[in-house]
């Protein structure tokens, strides 16, 4: 008799997988969690894509404002009358800028006088995909002159989904550029 008992268990037990499958693919309790976790994933990253972009943008609208106002001390003669460094003028644009970037180390402005519209070349100063910063000047110029105020910074892309589409340098960095062209007023 126990030889008998222990063939009806191996029998049980051989059967024993098949009615757990069973059971299991019958149970709809954590159908729904399940579910959840195979679209968690691409919902997140395209949450954090659309995010992130928007963060990008309204980073360049803050660069765009911070040039447009500093640009003014250049275009009214204050740059010129207090005696400005490239130094003074960052400074200057830095206090348009808060908290969103790292002005101290990021931000590279270049303002340059030309003697007509059409003599403008607005290129960026990108060479095998990093900013060249050797060629950027300061320049305010003087009464009546074209200036071209131009703010550079190079503004890090994290969401790698988008990193070809966002990014323009090397890094996953995507080079923000705002730009101010004016001729300067008549100042005393």
């Amino acid at each position: 008799m126990p030889t008998m008992r222990i063939k009806i268990s191996a029998c049980a037990y051989r059967l024993l997988p098949s009615r757990l499958l069973r059971r299991f693919v019958r149970q709809q309790d954590g159908s729904a969690a399940v579910e959840f976790g195979m679209v968690a994933l691409p919902f997140l990253g395209l949450t954090f894509a659309i995010l992130e972009t928007a963060l990008v943008f309204f980073a360049g609208q803050t660069l765009e404002t911070a040039v447009t106002d500093s640009a003014r001390l250049i275009m009214t003669g204050q740059a010129q009358t207090n005696g400005w460094s490239k130094d003074d003028f960052k400074h200057a644009v830095c206090d348009h800028i808060y908290g969103l970037f790292d002005c101290a180390n990021g931000i590279y402005v270049d303002v340059k006088t030309y003697s007509s519209f059409a003599a403008i070349n607005q290129t960026p100063p990108v060479t095998n995909g990093q900013l060249d910063t050797t060629n950027l000047n300061y320049n305010p110029g003087g009464v009546g002159d074209i200036e071209v105020v131009t703010l550079y910074y190079q503004w890090p892309v994290y969401v790698s989904l988008l990193s070809n589409n966002l990014s323009t340098l090397n890094g996953n960095n995507r080079l923000l550029i705002a730009t101010a062209v004016f001729r300067n007023e008549p100042f005393q």
